[in-house]
């Protein structure tokens, strides 16, 4: 048994959230890059330098690539073979995020509750998601969620009946209809299967995989090339401008459902897809 101090865990998922807001992963680079090497509008090549030149200032300055530093999402996968120790986990997350917003000039952008509102002023809670794997280590992944995109999401209790088709209306329907407010080109996340939460929770984990990576069953990575050539036929483009870029890349995650159902969930995320990960 292997012991892990949780002060250990603040002190990554402080970095954490400063490094995600200020460097976008590679891959999203690369995606963007290569979508700006197609584009024939010169509208949407202008569009696309500036969001460019944006993450280049964001890297060579240190400073955060959108004025959104989001709300922390903390995926904490667990080793069974690991005792954490020194205090309670969720409060060790939490004080994370507190310095890192702080000592990272973050966006606080949280409120202590959703109808009432009233700003927590640290950006806690963080929205943390465990999950006990084996071995005897913790991996940390700080993905900063913006709410623009966020509140472009959608989730779809299907019946069996509505079949493939079904999926595929629906994710173009969604997109169509988050149009230019999650700040094109956007990262579509697709989850299919599980229940209602998990479906979610999917989708959640589908935009912070690898752009340049595909579902490791043939069957959904064709979907997921599909599907993404027909979004981007929408036309909607950067920022909404029009173009052949609206998505960078859709990625789909499943898990096996009910007889009676077939949950799908879209979690669509802007061109600043920010996730940092570090394993103790």
């Amino acid at each position: 048994m292997r012991e892990i101090n949780v002060s250990a865990i603040t002190d990554v998922v402080e970095r954490l959230c400063i490094e995600a807001n200020t460097h976008l992963p590679g891959d999203v680079k690369c995606a963007i890059e290569t979508c700006r090497g197609c584009e024939d509008s010169s509208f949407a090549q202008s569009v696309l330098d500036k969001i460019i030149e944006n993450y280049q200032i964001a890297d060579s300055e240190n400073v955060p690539i959108c004025q959104d530093t989001g709300m922390a999402c903390v995926f904490l996968e667990i080793g069974q073979d690991v005792h954490l120790v020194g205090g309670d986990l969720r409060e060790a997350v939490d004080e994370g995020v507190r310095r890192g917003y702080d000592k990272g000039y973050l966006r606080k952008s949280v409120v202590g509750d959703p109808v009432r509102r009233g700003n927590t002023g640290d950006n806690t809670p963080a929205m943390l998601y465990t999950e006990i794997v084996p071995g005897e280590n913790v991996k940390i992944t700080v993905g900063p969620k913006g709410f623009g995109s966020e509140n472009m999401s959608a989730i779809r209790m299907f019946k069996p009946s509505a079949g493939l088709q079904g999926i595929k209306d629906f994710i173009l329907e969604t997109v169509e209809t988050a149009g230019p407010n999650p700040c094109p080109p956007m990262v579509i996340g697709v989850g299919i299967g599980g229940t209602f939460d998990k479906a979610a929770l999917l989708a959640k984990k589908a935009i912070m995989r690898p752009l340049d990576t595909h579902h490791p069953d043939p069957f959904y990575a064709e979907l997921e090339k599909e599907m993404l050539e027909k979004v981007n036929a929408l036309g909607i483009g950067p920022q909404g401008f029009g173009g052949k870029t609206t998505a960078i890349g859709l990625n789909i995650e499943t898990l096996p459902t009910h007889i009676a159902g077939m949950p799908c969930a879209i979690n669509i995320n802007c061109h600043v897809t920010r996730h940092k990960t570090e394993v103790l």
